[in-house]
């Protein structure tokens, strides 16, 4: 698990060192030990006969940076679009800071959100997009400036307070929304996509910056995307979803280590997928000329039934020579090598037909010829196997291990 964090103070938002609470109930309003957090209990969600959210729970801890991922239609937008009040679930409670809000309008809850087209009045300069929202709830005219002040601070705008959308770059239009949406002071920030429109450079980048933020204002946020890069680099813990339901809820060295289901295996990062039969209670998988062992027994795998092994290319090592371990090897034919900055990939391609990946570090990667004889081997520690109808799933549909969104 990762070291939990301990927001910072900002200038001027009132919060005691260690802590940045940045709304505030009053007596009657939840604790301080509920403010931001986020439940969802047994939530449906129907459009006419399409089930888009099915049956889901899960918790958010106040502070949290969670991302809900998945591929298009398994529901992650219309689990957000609850929580902004924007849909109203079919069946089931959710709860924020505590209270139930089904019922309650987007604009009485205290939630925001970022989406993806940042919506930003072009007639407006910069302030007055960040104002827009403080004007609107008649704030004091001096409080709504020291407020924008504090917000273009946060997101480092404050020398381009007064230019126009159509003056700023991406980038910079997607830091101005956060700030309107931060200025508020919500417990809870939700994020739709919110990085699609920017190059992958400028991408990258406010992948940093926005974790960072996240991490000083310290307050809740829950972010969309289809992209497995964004999730792993940004959140505290991941959602993996699929078919309106959530596939795997855990931090993201448990989810790519540890996936708990062969698509959860395939969508986080690349998988060489085996596909034989599962002997000895789902540790050993048999192929056509090949056997592999795991450590890593399932226990949906059944004896006799289709089963898949997952091993990712990052686990694979290449040997010129066989090595004793028969039972976790398959022997190839080099059939590419391609230079990934620090990281070296080789293809290697079975008698059967089938390619493996393997990634290595440049100072680790052997020097080795295409069309030579190889052999692929890993530690059984590393191998995960799921059952049949997990690898039906992978198998039938390669989409569904990609980052379509």
């Amino acid at each position: 698990m990762r070291e939990s964090r301990h927001p910072v103070k900002l200038p001027g938002v009132g919060a005691t060192e260690g802590s940045a609470t940045l709304a505030n109930d009053g007596p009657d309003g939840p604790n301080d030990n509920e403010q931001g957090s986020v439940e969802l209990i047994d939530v449906t969600k129907r459009f006419a006969d399409v089930v888009a959210v099915d049956d889901v729970s899960l918790k958010v801890h106040p502070a949290e940076f969670l991302s809900l991922l998945g591929p298009s239609g398994c529901g992650k937008t219309t689990t957000l679009r609850m929580l902004a009040g924007f849909e109203e679930p079919t069946a089931g409670e959710i709860l924020i800071s505590g209270r139930d809000v089904r019922g309650t309008p987007p604009h009485k809850r205290d939630v925001n959100t970022v989406f993806q087209h940042f919506a930003l009045f072009p007639h407006m300069s910069v302030a007055e997009n960040v104002a827009y929202g403080l004007r609107q709830k008649k704030v004091d005219r001096s409080e709504i400036g020291q407020k924008v002040g504090e917000a273009l601070e946060m997101v480092k705008m404050s020398p381009l307070a007064n230019r126009k959308p159509k003056q700023l770059s991406g980038g910079q239009q997607q830091r101005v929304a956060v700030a309107r949406a931060l200025v508020n002071r919500p417990s809870l920030l939700l994020l739709d996509e919110p990085l699609g429109s920017l190059d992958r450079k400028l991408r990258e980048e406010m992948q940093i910056e926005l974790k960072l933020l996240q991490s000083q204002v310290g307050i809740t946020f829950i972010f969309v995307t289809h992209d497995q890069g964004e999730a792993l680099s940004m959140s505290d813990r991941i959602a993996v979803m699929l078919d309106g339901h959530v596939e795997q809820l855990a931090d993201p060295d448990t989810i790519y280590d540890f996936p708990a289901s062969a698509f959860v295996a395939g969508f986080i990062g690349q998988q060489n997928f085996f596909d034989g039969t599962a002997r000895q209670s789902g540790s050993v998988v048999e192929g056509d000329g090949w056997t592999i062992r795991t450590s890593n027994t399932s226990p949906d795998a059944v004896d006799g039934r289709p089963a898949l092994a997952a091993i990712r290319p990052e686990a694979v090592q290449l040997l010129e020579e066989q090595p004793q371990d028969s039972a976790n090897s398959i022997r190839g034919t080099l059939a590419g090598i391609s230079h990934l900055g620090d990281v070296i990939q080789f293809v290697v391609l079975t008698a059967g037909g089938k390619e493996i990946l393997c990634r290595l570090p440049r100072p680790r990667a052997p020097k080795l010829e295409v069309g030579g004889e190889v052999w692929c081997t890993w530690d059984q520690g590393l191998v995960h196997v799921f059952d049949a109808g997990q690898a039906a799933v992978v198998l039938a549909d390669p989409a569904a291990t990609g980052t379509e969104g």
